[in-house]
């Protein structure tokens, strides 16, 4: 039987984790499968939880090269804990990706998309060959590349849904976090085509710089001395009740919900001692900052935090919704959802500690993508 390589996380239950490439068999694909040999899979935010978690990439250590390399890193006892769900379970990761249909099943959906490059999601794609069902999968349309359809799911989808959220609970405008991300970026974007307010929030004036160049109206730097006047002046201005957070940790959240009470209360006929009454919203969708999420209580009571993650928004808006965004995503793939990347790595070199270091940084505007066709 053929066999093919897959990129493994291992956590072990004497206190480290371990990267290593498995040769796993090459599965037949059922009626209504493709077999699809993997182009591209982007290293997101979202995947490193599972590939690296809470281990010391500063101490990282390997052993032998190549494809036949194993990279071992120690995890704190305290994080240990609360992984003992996955010690000792040998895990496939990557959430999304592209790649050519090289078999299919006797289907006739998955019979149309033979040889035909599709991107798709839900795990296991940094290897290079990956099976799903065929109504699973998005054909890429002409002209694009693997590379070009590798975040078709997780950034697109992500933005799309931050929108989709806002104007099914009933507000008009949104705030964002890490806004000058790829994923800032795309939101930027759709907000200006779509007619919305858009609160940018970044950490550093050569962000805003970026983000006022592609058309951001309201650009705030978190470092800035005036971070909060200036974050409610934006939110007075476009109206922002709700706001997406991929920091998590630390005041922002807070200071978020204080500036949309200051903004409401700006325009507030009488006193209350319980706020404003209109509802603000803060999800938490990300954990740039791995803090306590602190909380100052002194935006009425009229609020909420909750957290939003991208498979639960899908299943609750349901099929029609999400082959609706999906439809979007592939119209726009090239201009408003077009991802950039700072390297291509093969599998191999994913398990070079100088590498992982590298993409481990999650740092603005570094984006890594894996090549897993990529001999060197």
């Amino acid at each position: 039987m053929s066999t093919s390589l897959q990129l493994r996380s291992l956590v072990k239950s004497s206190g480290q984790l371990e990267l290593s490439l498995v040769e796993v068999p090459i599965p037949e694909p059922g009626a209504d499968e493709v077999l699809v040999e993997m182009q591209a899979a982007p290293i997101n935010p979202s995947d490193l939880g599972l590939l690296i978690g809470p281990a010391d990439v500063a101490r990282a250590s390997v052993v032998g090269a190549g494809a036949t390399a194993v990279v071992t890193l120690p995890i704190a006892e305290p994080a240990m804990r609360a992984l003992a769900a996955r010690a000792d379970a040998s895990m496939p990761v990557g959430n999304e990706g592209a790649g050519k249909v090289v078999a299919a099943g006797t289907s006739p959906e998955a019979q149309a998309l033979l040889g035909k490059l599709v991107a798709l999601n839900g795990g296991a794609t940094y290897a290079q060959h990956r099976i799903a069902k065929a109504a699973d999968v998005m054909p890429l349309p002409e002209g694009a590349s693997a590379v070009d359809g590798a975040s078709c799911f997780v950034n697109p989808l992500t933005a799309l849904g931050m929108i989709e959220s806002m104007r099914r609970e009933g507000h008009t405008a949104l705030v964002h976090t890490a806004a000058a991300s790829n994923l800032g970026q795309m939101l930027v974007k759709l907000c200006i085509a779509d007619g919305v307010g858009l609160v940018n929030v970044v950490r550093n004036a050569e962000q805003a710089k970026m983000l006022k160049d592609i058309g951001a109206r309201y650009v705030v730097d978190s470092t800035s001395p005036a971070f909060v006047d200036e974050l409610t002046n934006a939110i007075a201005e476009t109206g922002a009740t709700i706001a997406f957070d991929a920091v998590g940790g630390g005041r922002l959240a807070s200071q978020i919900l204080w500036s949309m009470e200051a903004a409401l209360n700006r325009k507030a006929t009488a006193y209350s001692r319980y706020g404003s009454s209109v509802h603000k919203q803060v999800y938490i969708y990300g954990g740039l900052d791995t803090r306590p999420t602190e909380l100052a209580h002194s935006f009425g009571l009229a609020w909420g935090i909750n957290g939003w993650l991208l498979p639960l928004f899908l299943a609750k808006v349901g099929p029609e919704t999400a082959d609706r965004l999906r439809a979007r995503v592939a119209a726009e793939l090239k201009t408003t959802f077009a991802s950039h990347y700072t390297a291509q790595i093969s599998l191999a070199e994913a398990l070079e500690p100088q590498v992982i270091a590298a993409y481990h940084r999650r740092a603005t505007g570094e984006k890594y993508v894996i090549v897993p066709t990529k001999t060197a």
